[in-house]
């Protein structure tokens, strides 16, 4: 079965002002180094198609749903925080982001596809139940899980985020639920400046200083996050994949590169086969330098279509 690829042409229409680094420029580095690699026509392409209110809403609020949708602007921007703006675009880009994660988790229970990865913007992990922040408005990974869990029935499921910044959202969305495991690693002390203080059970969160290499991550992982995975059983897995702790990112300052990714992502692939029929899911989050951003995002895919 082959890999997905969910996109769709709102993500370009989203912008947040010149020069600001969650830029359409972002995916078009992407798309370039698939298809100077010969990857563009090797993955199963779709159009990632609008999430629902009922979708959204297992994870976000009513009452923040449609205050997002009242501050929506017809012309120009609106700033939700000195970060994190809207133009006339973001709000069909972040239901469309949320809608490819949901779509790619309807395809890879179906199997239709062996995994997926959405090719998405605006990123998700920061948005929490109640609030846009850090470039984020709506979650995609967390809407994902939590469609896994209410629309197929799975009992556990796992979120594994490796982006530079602590996916705060997230955990907001999943701490002490039972039917899902989160581990990351992220940058400390760093924005948002959270995920070090009072831990849930099912919050497996490593901290780590600046200028920590791969080596040092590949051992938090096999020590830390691939015992509580196996131990955990997850049926599927979700991917916050942020390529913002790369050595060329200037967004954060962590040591990363490409090869520790497709490492990351090999260790994940053993897991889901063990336990989940080989189920992953993964969706773009952070990574700023276009040219880092693209090799590893390609690196990343490449062992995903190893299958």
């Amino acid at each position: 079965m082959p890999t997905g690829y969910y996109t769709h042409p709102a993500f370009q229409l989203h912008e947040m002002g010149h020069f600001h680094p969650e830029c359409p420029e972002r995916l078009q580095a992407i798309e370039d180094h698939l298809i100077s690699h010969g990857l563009d026509g090797l993955l199963d392409r779709r159009d990632a198609p609008a999430a629902t209110e009922e979708q959204i809403e297992r994870v976000h609020r009513p009452d923040y749903v449609s205050q997002l949708a009242s501050v929506s602007p017809a012309s120009g921007y609106h700033a939700i925080d000195p970060d994190t703006t809207m133009n006339c675009h973001t709000l069909t880009a972040a239901t469309h982001a949320a809608g490819a994660a949901v779509a790619a988790t309807d395809a890879v229970m179906a199997g239709e596809l062996e995994n997926a990865f959405c090719c998405v913007r605006p990123p998700g992990h920061h948005a929490e139940p109640d609030r846009a922040m850090g470039f984020c408005f709506y979650n995609n990974v967390a809407i994902a899980a939590r469609h896994a869990l209410a629309a197929h029935g799975l009992e556990r499921v796992a979120v594994i985020d490796f982006d530079v910044h602590h996916g705060n959202g997230t955990e907001a969305a999943f701490r002490n639920d039972p039917q899902v495991l989160m581990c990351s690693f992220f940058q400390h002390p760093f924005y948002p400046y959270s995920g070090t203080e009072h831990i849930a059970s099912n919050m497996s969160n490593i901290p780590l200083p600046a200028y920590t290499n791969g080596m040092a991550v590949r051992e938090v992982v096999e020590t830390i996050w691939l015992p509580r995975l196996n131990e955990f059983r997850p049926q599927m897995l979700f991917i916050s994949a942020g390529f913002d702790a790369h050595r060329e990112d200037d967004l954060g300052q962590m040591g990363l590169v490409e090869q520790d990714y497709a490492w990351i992502t090999e260790r994940l692939m053993e897991v889901a086969r063990v336990h989940a029929k080989g189920r992953i899911v993964s969706c773009l989050e952070g990574g700023y330098n276009l040219s880092a951003l693209g090799r590893s995002v390609l690196a990343h895919l490449k062992v995903l279509m190893e299958g």
